[in-house]
């Protein structure tokens, strides 16, 4: 029979076990149901992805064979479209893009804002014009080859999506934090003039506020709006990935999936899982393209451009060939950034360029 000691022990040991069983059983309650909503949440991605997925029938010169993000270096082109319920989708202009380059081995991410106004040769033109007008004219098949065209590497997959997306994402999250860098006046998504008005310093944004800071350039430069655009995407995806932001996940891809296309499959998209894995580790480095203003007159008015700087341009092209692995190759002979136009005109010169029969000088 067990001495008095014994049951004391035994006695402890019980309420040990109890303790236990009480400090485990809601943390694998909250287990379970985090792996639940995370299976809801895995199909919902997989649904959103199937019914945004869009591919474009193209051929690049640029990629001789096939690549697969899970093993080698890719590229993405982020097109952020002026399409608005108001404006609508034909003859949408690419009011942001954003090329995203991938480097497998060093876990690097080089991201490229290209501004929208950049004076390059648009193939389906067959001329000189502002980017922009490429997906005006073109739709996406006619970007991506303009955007291969003037910086001589392989646009591997794309990702649109317009205004509407880029509000509700940033509602789903909650908001996020931004520095506005002067107080500024813009229009709204619908837009109405002088909608949205923005104190200067470090706040907090809701989508209609973000998408106002992203989009507004007539108190600076198009290349600083590239900056902040990069800066408010980076707030955005630090929102996201943040442990706080897993319970907006279901609003969050609700949010995209309605204003997304993209030809990236779900198994593509969840191969850029191993970016996101190396935390801390992961290099995010943003680029610049400069360039100078340019008017040319299409007879009628004065049009604006940026044009490129053809040195810095070099060096971009030479940076995104190192990091997607491909060997230096000389440039096409095909005109890059404007120096001379399709007709051996002068960029510079007293020509005309009629600006895809659209007058922007500086518009949204």
């Amino acid at each position: 029979m067990p001495d008095r000691r014994s049951l004391q022990k035994q006695k402890k040991k019980k309420k040990k076990k109890r303790l236990i069983a009480w400090i485990l059983t809601p943390i694998l309650v909250l287990a379970l149901g985090a792996t639940t909503y995370g299976a809801y949440l895995y199909n919902q991605a997989k649904e959103v992805v199937n019914d945004s997925y869009k591919p474009v029938d193209r051929t690049s010169a640029k990629r001789m064979e096939d690549v697969t993000p899970k093993v080698d270096n890719v590229s993405i082109l982020f097109i952020g479209v002026d399409a608005s319920m108001t404006r609508g989708q034909n003859g949408a202009r690419s009011d942001a893009l954003l090329l995203a380059t991938f480097n497998q081995k060093a876990k690097s991410v080089k991201l490229l804002s290209i501004p929208r106004d950049s004076y390059v040769y648009i193939p389906s033109e067959g001329k000189q014009d502002k980017i922009t007008h490429a997906h005006a004219n073109g739709g996406v098949a006619s970007t991506i080859e303009t955007v291969e065209g003037f910086l001589d590497v392989p646009v591997d997959y794309y990702v649109k999506v317009n205004f509407e997306a880029f509000v509700d994402i940033v509602d789903a999250l909650g908001g996020i934090k931004a520095d506005v860098p002067y107080t500024l006046t813009e229009q709204n998504s619908n837009d109405q003039q002088g909608a949205i008005t923005l104190q200067k310093g470090m706040q907090q944004l809701n989508g209609e506020q973000a998408l106002a800071l992203a989009r507004t350039r007539h108190y600076d430069n198009d290349i600083e709006r590239g900056k902040r655009q990069q800066e408010i995407l980076e707030a955005i995806m630090n929102k996201a990935l943040s442990a706080k932001s897993f319970t907006k996940y279901s609003d969050l891809m609700k949010a995209v999936g309605k204003n997304m296309e993209t030809d990236l499959t779900f198994d593509q998209m969840k191969s850029f899982f191993n970016y996101a894995a190396a935390g801390p580790n992961l290099d995010i480095q943003s680029l610049t393209l400069k360039g100078s203003d340019l008017y040319l007159s299409n007879g009628v008015n004065n049009i604006y451009y940026y044009q490129l700087d053809e040195a810095n341009l070099s060096e971009i092209k030479a940076t995104l060939k190192t990091q997607l692995g491909l060997a230096d190759s000389s440039d096409s002979s095909q005109t890059d950034v404007g120096t001379t136009g399709s007709d051996g005109t002068t960029v510079g010169s007293n020509n005309t360029d009629s600006a895809a029969g659209v007058t922007d000088s500086g518009s949204n």
